[in-house]
Order: structure tokens, then C-alpha cells, then sequence
């Protein structure tokens, strides 16, 4: 079925979801299945970021939540992580102007104290210069791991108990929530993980809770917006009970 049926079919369909989050995998593989170095992955990948951008904004999605370096991958060769750096930011160099033309607030999350000096002048440039869109907003999650960020929440927490600022009673799901990078956005809806893993990788750990999963066999730089409608339309077809008991 070609991408225009498939988005006339989500639009007939109902519930778009609000927030997606992706989990993009498989830039290594990739490379690797051609002979090619992986940082040629990673900047192949960088075509399917463009592609879901794109799809989101056409499928009505709200939120677009894209988990781009996790605190683990600063384990990695420290020639894959500069350029992997490097490429972030020739991305905010090259997309900025495009992503404000489509409507696209971009926010970039994460430990970013742990990103070098140009990069974060890269980041900082992007989030500014898109500030104000209205149609989608984007989250680059950086240097970010769900593990770290609940440790980070609950510190946060301590230290307004014990200033004072709180009491322990009011430390309740509520408060905890907005001690997270995502604070006042709704939980994802639907949660895409490509290259067919089965796992979600300290991604999100705490707002993923309900949240609806979606495996796609394709590596990352094989992904489309013609495979994200497919995955929205696989969530639409689903019954969301949050615990509850279903429709009989």
C-alpha cells in the first residue's frame, strides 16, 4: 500500500497518538552488512531522523521523542563517539532552518554537561533557532538513560524534603513526574524500536509504563515514514486498558 493510503487511513482511523518515542537501532549493522565504517551508518541514519521528522508532521503526531546517544554510548571507541558528535552537529547546522519552516520545537535532553564545548553550541543553536514551533515538538534525547534520570529525580526530591521546600507526604507520582527531562509532556502512546531487538534499553524507563510497543525488523537507516505510519496504524488497532478491565 502506498504512504498517501496508509496516512488517509490514519487520518479515517481515529486516535493518532499523541507522543511517540523511537528507539532508532541498527546504524552499526548496517554499515557492517556493506563493508562500510559505522560512523557511514550513523550518518545514513540521519536520512530516516528526516523521514520520521517529516511522517510526524504529517500523521498529526504531537510529540516525537528520538533516543540519538544514550549515557552507554560514551563507552564506545572514542573515535565513533566524535563522530558521532561531529554529526550531531553537522545536523543542527543542516536541518535547523528546515525544521522551523515545518513548525518542529526542538528540545535536546539529557546529562548534556557531559557534551563537548562545540556541540553543545550546535544544540544550543538548533533549540533556539526553532523555538515557538507549533506543529510538532521534537526531543533529542542525549547523553540521556532512564536509569540515571530516575536516580537524578529522586535526588531532586531529597533535596526539596530536605530543604524544606517539600514534605514527604506530597512526594507522590505527581511530584516525581516533573523531576523528569520530559516534565509537563504526556507519557508516549506508542514506543518504535528498530532492527528487531526486543528490548528498550534504559530508554524512558518510568514513562514508558503503558506505553503501547512497536518492533520493526528494519535497521534504522532502512526506516521510512511509510514504516512509521505502518506502526501507527498497528497502534491504532489496539485497545488501551491502562489495567482496566476491556470493552466486552
Amino acid at each position: 500500500m502506498a504512504s498517501d493510503e496508509l496516512l488517509d487511513r490514519i487520518r479515517l482511523s481515529g486516535d493518532v497518538p499523541r507522543h511517540v518515542a523511537v528507539i532508532m537501532d541498527g546504524n552499526g549493522r548496517w554499515a557492517r552488512q556493506r563493508g562500510l565504517p559505522r560512523h557511514l551508518g550513523h550518518r545514513e541514519g540521519m536520512k530516516a531522523v528526516r523521514e520520521v521528522i517529516e511522517g510526524a508532521v504529517e500523521a498529526g503526531i504531537e510529540v516525537l521523542t528520538l533516543f540519538a546517544f544514550s549515557t552507554e554510548n560514551w563507552q564506545r571507541p572514542e573515535r565513533e563517539v566524535s563522530a558521532l558528535m561531529s554529526l550531531l552537529q553537522a545536523y543542527a547546522r543542516k536541518e535547523g532552518d528546515a525544521l522551523r519552516r515545518q513548525g518542529v520545537e526542538v528540545h535536546v535532553l539529557g546529562e548534556l554537561d557531559r557534551v563537548d564545548r562545540p556541540t553543545r553550541r550546535a544544540v544550543d543553536t538548533i533549540v533556539d533557532g526553532t523555538l515557538g514551533g507549533k506543529v510538532l515538538r521534537l526531543n533529542l534525547m542525549i547523553s540521556y538513560g532512564g536509569r540515571e534520570e530516575i536516580v537524578r529525580s529522586a535526588q531532586e526530591l531529597a533535596r526539596r524534603v530536605a530543604a524544606g521546600e517539600l514534605r514527604i507526604d506530597e512526594v507522590d507520582e505527581e511530584a516525581f513526574a516533573s523531576t523528569l527531562f520530559t516534565a509537563g509532556l504526556p507519557d508516549p502512546d506508542l514506543l518504535i524500536r528498530t532492527s528487531g531487538e526486543h528490548r528498550i534499553s534504559n530508554f524512558l524507563l518510568w514513562q514508558l509504563a503503558y506505553t503501547e510497543l512497536y518492533v520493526s525488523p528494519l535497521l534504522w537507516p532502512d526506516f521510512t515514514r511509510h514504516n512509521l505510519y505502518e506502526a501507527v496504524l498497528d497502534y491504532q488497532r489496539r485497545e488501551r486498558r491502562f489495567g482496566r478491565v476491556g470493552a466486552p
